[in-house]
């Protein structure tokens, strides 16, 4: 599967894990594409800590508005009844716990919910952004991310290795292989991506999965 096609997959599949009326913030990169997959019908009032609520879909080519961006500097459109203002007022609607979901990207994840994000030792960066509040403030935090990196090691691992955005934060994962749950015993294999095998997503992942009893959904 190209690289894009992974990447709608799992903009596609955490779309489906958000409900109507929820304020639910989309980090820069893969999770931003899942603005444009909203089921039909479900109205999601998204978040951006650079200052908007009611973010909609990207804007069509040619229809951009340079002054409305997201926190990664990427053209949005704004919804009618959609508002902005300035970041105390929007980390205070993420520190006050008013955002109910928050999807981000993944540099590394732990079977026990630890979350790096942010840094690649020895590589320049620019800072953390609102990742760190956003994992503490959030009601719900969904990583959506590729289950491997480009030389094909897991980015599912025992123990992260890279700095920590936050400790034992994340409840889900979802990849273009599968969707797992975080909880307190481990991380619990819930789904696999069609056309993928259970056998699969283990020798691709780099800490232990739980399987369901009842067998895996595709």
């Amino acid at each position: 599967m190209a690289g894009m096609d992974k990447r709608i997959r799992v903009a596609q599949r955490v779309a489906q894990e958000l409900k109507n009326g929820e304020v639910v913030n989309l980090g820069i990169g893969l999770p931003t594409l899942v603005a444009n997959y909203l089921p039909q019908g479900i109205a999601i009032i998204l978040h951006s800590e650079n200052g908007f609520l009611g973010i909609g879909a990207e804007p069509e080519c040619g229809k951009e508005d340079k002054d409305l961006v997201n926190a990664g500097g990427k053209s949005v459109s704004i919804l009618p009844n959609g508002s902005c203002f300035d970041s105390a007022m929007s980390f205070a609607i993420i520190r006050g716990g008013h955002v109910d979901v928050t999807v981000l990207g993944a540099l590394e994840v732990d079977e026990k919910g630890n979350l790096a994000n942010w840094m690649v030792p020895g590589k320049k960066v620019t800072g953390m952004g609102g990742a760190m509040d956003l994992v503490t403030g959030a009601k719900k935090v969904i990583i959506a991310m590729e289950h491997v990196n480009k030389d094909g090691s897991p980015k599912i691992v025992k123990e992260c290795t890279m700095p920590l955005t936050a400790k034992g934060e994340v409840d889900l994962i979802v990849t273009d292989m599968a969707v797992i749950a975080v909880q307190s015993d481990g991380l619990h294999l819930l789904e696999i991506g069609e056309g993928t095998t259970v056998e699969e997503v283990l020798s691709s992942t780099g800490a232990r999965l739980i399987l369901p009893k009842d067998g895996i959904a595709i």
